[in-house]
């Protein structure tokens, strides 16, 4: 198994026998550990990034993963670290999208998994993946990055194997029993009025891009393009080549 399937797995994979569509993401009891919440029509990280921040500012959960759907959307995706009910996964999102999303209309937000009326648990496509139409690439994304797909949000190649598990590394699962508690306490808030969050992200310390001063000769390559990526003087166009270069180098 590759560094990226084990980190993916641990974060994301139910135990087999899973349901061939959706790969190692949903069980056959209909149980999962991924939850995954996606805003589009804009991809608007501004909006989103108040559910990834409250996540951990209100309720003390582990930093979840940032992805581009190749499409049109951003999403959110949590981990939990046993499976749980595909129904109890998508009232966690649901409750979350009602504290934090309560103003962003229906149709730009996709919940996953979700069930059709059939009772069929319906799961999002697992990372990496290429659309069929376009040929785009979903992909993981540093939060520090992700500001810059709100036009874009896929990659035009597929994304760096070994960058995708470096990503997933950091990350940790939610436990399960926090999982029952934070829900249990989102429903009981369902009422309630939505707190105002800060939305504005701001990149982990550590991680700005350099000072506009350096030159581009004492800058190795990483600087070089992080420092394109967050010049707001730089066109938009090449912002986002830079990010995607990021993503998908060695």
């Amino acid at each position: 198994m590759s560094r990226y399937k084990t980190e993916f797995s641990r974060l994301y994979g139910v135990t087999p026998p899973a349901l061939a569509e959706f790969g190692p993401l949903v069980a056959t009891d209909g149980t999962v550990k991924a939850m995954v919440l996606e805003l589009s029509k804009p991809a608007d990280w501004m909006a989103l990034s108040a559910v990834w921040q409250a996540a951990q500012n209100d309720w003390d959960l582990p930093a979840t993963a940032v992805a581009v759907s190749g499409v049109d959307g951003l999403q959110l995706w949590f981990s939990v670290s046993e499976p749980v009910k595909a129904e109890d996964a998508a009232d966690f999102l649901a409750a979350l999208r009602t504290q934090y999303l309560g103003a962003v209309p229906d149709s730009r937000i996709c919940i996953y998994p979700s069930s059709e009326p059939s009772g069929t648990v319906v799961q999002t496509p697992a990372i990496p993946s290429q659309h069929a139409d376009t040929g785009n690439w979903s992909a993981f994304v540093s939060p520090d990055l992700v500001a810059v797909f709100g036009e874009q949000p896929w990659l035009d190649v597929q994304p760096n194997p070994d960058q995708q598990a470096d990503i997933l590394s950091r990350l940790a699962s939610i436990k399960a029993s926090q999982f029952y508690d934070v829900l249990h306490r989102l429903k009981s808030k369902k009422g309630d009025e939505t707190p105002a969050v800060e939305s504005n992200f701001a990149p982990p310390s550590g991680q700005e891009a350099p000072p506009k001063e350096a030159s581009a000769a004492r800058l190795n390559a990483k600087e070089f393009l992080l420092q394109i990526m967050n010049d707001p003087q730089v066109a938009l166009t090449d912002r986002i080549e830079a990010a995607k270069a990021l993503l998908h180098s060695a």
